[in-house]
């Protein structure tokens, strides 16, 4: 595959209903490659509305910018299940993801929009300032 891709909830929940490591790999427009791997992962069901319920311990280079995630339910613009009373975060924050108040990486984001939060974030790499170039997901079986 080349370009943005996503697999969609429903299959990454049907994915994890078995035990699964989620693998987190970010670039920045330097070059510099860095990951972060989970030993465990799993998201709810549409019923659960797509909850980040499975978040193992975290190791890696870029740092562990997904665990204030942990719990959350998904949101999107028309579905506010973050707990950010304000406003809605995919609203604020524009793309989906799995907000608490509002997040501390946001790879939904939009591409190359260095605006505080916005762009596509791992905070503990490159900051919520700084819009990354790539940035994939992937998951596979424990071992």
């Amino acid at each position: 595959m080349d370009g943005e891709f996503f697999l969609g909830l429903d299959k990454i929940n049907a994915l994890t209903l078995k035990s699964q490591k989620l693998l987190v790999v970010v670039e920045d427009f330097d070059g510099n490659n860095t990951y972060e791997l989970y030993d465990k992962f799993a998201i709810g069901s549409e019923d659960e509305q797509y909850i980040l319920h499975t978040l193992g311990s975290a190791s890696g280079t870029a740092g562990d910018s997904l665990r204030r995630q942990q719990g959350m339910k998904f949101t999107t613009f028309d579905q506010d299940n973050d707990t950010y009373e304000a406003k809605n975060c995919a609203v604020r924050f524009p793309g989906p993801w799995w907000y608490a108040n509002c997040h501390d990486s946001h790879l939904a984001g939009v591409y190359n929009n260095n605006k505080f939060g916005v762009g596509v974030n791992w905070d503990t790499f490159r900051g919520p300032n700084y819009s990354l170039k790539r940035a994939e997901m992937m998951i596979r079986p424990r071992d």
